[in-house]
């Protein structure tokens, strides 16, 4: 299902391809067993990164989701999250790449986060370049963002994984 939206004067469609396949690489294809995802402090996930905050559906640790169901559910949690991410973009000059880089970001921190990012302000105030990079770099242009974890400690830990995603986020963001 291609459904399509209007963002100020630009259509943009709604899981994409394009970034279906990209969830695809960051969030791994056929994960259908429930797991207790350890960088999301053991919150249940399933397929390409539903949890319970996401899902319509119960999200229970061991629990198998079959590639349909996976599919079906999916599509309805990219699409909802792409439905409320479109209503906090303003720039009429949004790009496919622009907004499947944004929805990739906001499936995995959460649309509200994303919504409310420092990248999403420079690219609905016409700075997409800037705001492409804010995905991945805080103002300094050397610090990563988006790519910590809390441990048991309490402690912030970096982690590479997660900054590699963000880098594809802003390739993807610029092209």
């Amino acid at each position: 299902m291609n459904l399509r939206i209007k963002i100020a004067t630009g259509v943009i469609a709604l899981a994409s391809a394009t970034l279906i396949s990209f969830l695809g690489t960051w969030e791994g294809t056929g994960q259908n067993a429930v797991y207790a995802d350890q960088l999301a402090g053991g919150l249940p996930t399933v397929c390409m990164g539903i949890t319970r905050y996401t899902s319509p559906q119960p999200v229970i640790i061991g629990d198998y989701w079959s590639a349909a169901r996976c599919a079906e559910v999916e599509a309805l949690v990219v699409q909802k999250a792409q439905l409320q991410l479109a209503e906090c973009l303003s720039n009429q000059a949004i790009g496919q790449n622009t907004f499947d880089a944004l929805s990739s970001h906001g499936h995995n921190v959460g649309t509200p986060n994303t919504c409310a990012s420092r990248a999403v302000g420079l690219i609905n105030a016409g700075r997409i370049a800037e705001g492409c990079k804010a995905l991945a770099w805080a103002a300094d242009g050397k610090t990563p963002v988006w790519a910590y974890v809390t441990n048991a400690q309490g402690q912030k830990v970096f982690v590479r994984g997660l900054h590699n995603r963000r880098l594809a986020e802003v390739e993807l963001c610029l092209k």
